[in-house]
């Protein structure tokens, strides 16, 4: 396929934009870029998609999301409002997890992938939880995956907080995901899923951290809240990611979300580690849990990497969120600059995931994945490589994304979805949902 007439938007260093642009695709790849009138004279066979002049974009990445609460969309806790995170996992989460079906599992990652490809999102690392049906839950989510053809990283939580069996499912279930996993390259991937250290023994640490197959990381929440720190000093005597550290989670595979609560030598370990940490501005305000040092987390050299915790898949909403929040707390505009947003959300999340799946992704360029979007912004001022951050940050919107392209496969074309059928997805998951509602309100009364 040949892209043509784009204004191409490459992340390199320097950002230079290329007009009236094009973008040869070969098998998955970025073969070659250069100007339209050269690489239409080179592959006057190729399938052609006109850009018509919008601006081409690698594809958005999500480091950290959940699929399995897409269900609890327009849900209302019962009783009065949570108080705090403890309550929040206790009377949503939790008994939400625990009501899902094989069905609502197929179905919220379906609304989830529907949601991405709309916003450009071509990668996304899910964390999933669904504590009455373990075994053959990743599998569920990757059959939507490939259907969608939108790249994934999949885990499974594994958690004490049911008992023993179940955390020994969750331990088998990632452990066969990730043997399955590596036979479905391009588009899936797999870490091993931990909920937090509030609800993991040092014995299930242990073990998770024994059969843990070479070359893998963990994917975990960690320090979200209080709560995460108050429970790890009052049982163990010592923070959450010295705990982690301690039983070998850490690490450059492993992926550490949140981590809002953490103090200056937990940084450095983080740092030290080469562990990953994704932040979710938009998740922390909603639960109240606090704004994480994310300015200081990068003065360390933290690998900082930004995700949505379920939010929409809108990634610029997370983007704008995490550079107003600093400002905000902190009262001080000239914190959290748009270069560091930047540095998240394109570079970080760039080497996050090409880690993961072994191959460039988040930038243009021979050799990199064909992960890209479409967007029909039309600016009224200068745009350049210099500036385009900003253009992101005060200009784009989520409905400029008009196609989205995924290892080579175009997902939506001119707004209209090319693998999914939107209003089946939603109109099977409003049924299912009704009856998820039932069981959950069982749960929690």
């Amino acid at each position: 396929m040949l892209i043509t007439h784009a204004k191409i938007v490459p992340w390199a260093t320097p950002n230079l934009i290329i007009d009236d642009g094009a973008i040869f695709i070969v098998a998955g790849l970025i073969e070659e870029i250069g100007p339209t009138k050269d690489l239409v004279a080179r592959h006057p066979s190729a399938e052609m998609l006109d850009a018509k002049g919008q601006c081409v974009l690698p594809g958005n990445i999500c480091a950290h999301t959940h699929f399995y609460g897409a269900f609890a969309r327009g849900l209302a806790i019962p009783g009065a409002p949570a108080r705090d995170f403890p309550a929040i996992l206790g009377r949503l989460w939790w008994p939400l997890d625990k009501s899902l079906t094989e069905q609502d599992i197929r179905a919220s990652a379906l609304v989830c992938l529907v949601d991405a490809i709309r916003h450009g999102t071509t990668t996304l690392f899910d964390h999933h939880a669904s504590a009455n049906l373990i075994p053959g839950s990743l599998n569920t989510i990757a059959a939507a995956v490939l259907e969608a053809g939108v790249r994934s990283v999949l885990c499974y939580e594994v958690s004490d907080r049911d008992g023993p069996q179940k955390a020994d499912a969750g331990i088998q279930e990632n452990l066969a995901f990730i043997a399955s996993a590596r036979e479905r390259r391009p588009i899936l991937a797999a870490a091993f899923g931990l909920h937090a250290s509030l609800s993991l023994s040092d014995q299930t640490l242990d073990r998770c951290r024994s059969v843990l197959p070479e070359g893998h990381g963990f994917h975990i929440h960690a320090a979200e809240s209080d709560a995460d720190q108050f429970d790890c000093m009052s049982r163990y005597g010592m923070r959450v990611i010295n705990r982690l550290h301690q039983h070998g989670i850490l690490g450059p595979a492993s992926i550490l979300a949140h981590c809002v609560r953490v103090d200056e030598r937990e940084i450095d370990l983080l740092a030290e580690s080469s562990t990953w940490v994704t932040h979710q501005p938009r998740s922390n305000m909603n639960n109240g849990v606090g704004v994480a040092p994310v300015e200081a987390m990068l003065r360390a050299g933290v690998r900082l990497a930004l995700g949505n915790d379920g939010f929409s898949n809108a990634m610029w909403e997370e983007w704008k969120t995490a550079y107003l929040l600093q400002k905000a707390w902190h009262r001080d505009p000239s914190r959290m600059p748009g270069m560091e947003v930047k540095r998240i959300a394109i570079e970080n999340n760039a080497a996050l995931a090409s880690q993961y799946f072994g191959i460039p992704i988040g930038r243009i360029e021979p050799g990199a994945a064909a992960d890209l979007m479409l967007v029909d912004y039309h600016p009224f001022t200068e745009l350049s490589g210099e500036n385009i951050v900003w253009h992101i940050l005060f200009g784009f919107r989520d409905g400029m994304v008009t196609t989205t392209i995924a290892n080579g496969k175009i997902l939506m074309q001119d707004r209209e979805l090319q693998t999914l059928d939107e209003e089946k997805i939603a109109r099977t998951a409003l049924g299912l949902s009704k009856d998820t509602w039932k069981r959950y309100q069982e749960l929690v009364q």
